[in-house]
């Protein structure tokens, strides 16, 4: 959730399900075809992993922010993009779908914490792999390690910082929402914060 841009909430489940999938799908695909040469190959991970990565991560885009189906795509797009700005959403109807989308991204940073063990192991392991590969392996085989380790790098190092500073605006767009003025009677199905 943290790394899915206001665009994709633009998109109904279905929709945030194929483009987070097929863009995992083109991306694994390519390390397939770097390594292998075939594809063959690429097409069949791109077939497997669309669906699968799709669905799981539709999935727990709706249980971290369940309030976004009661949204318009527009609305969901603005909320997104204000929150992860950490800008007002300049309109007062939308202040409590700001904070309920500021839980789920908080509680799912929070939830990815855990799994820097992970990317850490795989990390050391994609060294041994990249070392490995570069003395007997073909170029290709070289290549996909070596880019692993630049991912699990930039997991460990980069995306800490990213998401930091991701939170530090989602503070900021919850302070925002907050003092947010109510809109008055007859406003619509978002009037008051939602029930936790």
């Amino acid at each position: 959730m943290a790394l899915v841009p206001g665009v994709v909430w633009q998109a109904g489940p279905v929709g945030r399900a194929l483009g987070a999938g097929l863009a995992a799908g083109v991306f694994f695909a390519a390390f397939v075809l770097i390594e292998s040469a075939s594809w063959v190959a690429a097409a069949a991970v791109v077939v497997v992993l669309t669906p699968l990565h799709g669905i799981r991560t539709a999935r727990r885009l709706g249980r971290a922010w369940p309030g976004a189906g009661e949204l318009a795509p527009d609305d969901r797009v603005a909320v997104v993009r204000a929150t992860r700005h950490g800008d007002p959403v300049g309109d007062a109807r939308l202040a409590p779908a700001v904070l309920g989308y500021a839980e789920g991204l908080r509680r799912v940073c929070a939830e990815d914490q855990l799994r820097r063990w992970v990317v850490a192991a795989v990390g050391v392991l994609s060294l041994a792999l990249a070392v490995s590969d570069t003395l007997t392996g073909s170029a290709g085989e070289a290549i996909a390690s070596w880019l692993l380790l630049v991912l699990c790098v930039l997991d460990l190092v980069w995306y800490p910082r990213r998401r930091a500073l991701l939170m530090e605006r989602v503070a900021r767009a919850e302070t925002a929402a907050r003092a947010t003025p109510g809109p008055g009677p007859g406003a619509g199905p978002l009037d008051g914060p939602r029930p936790t």
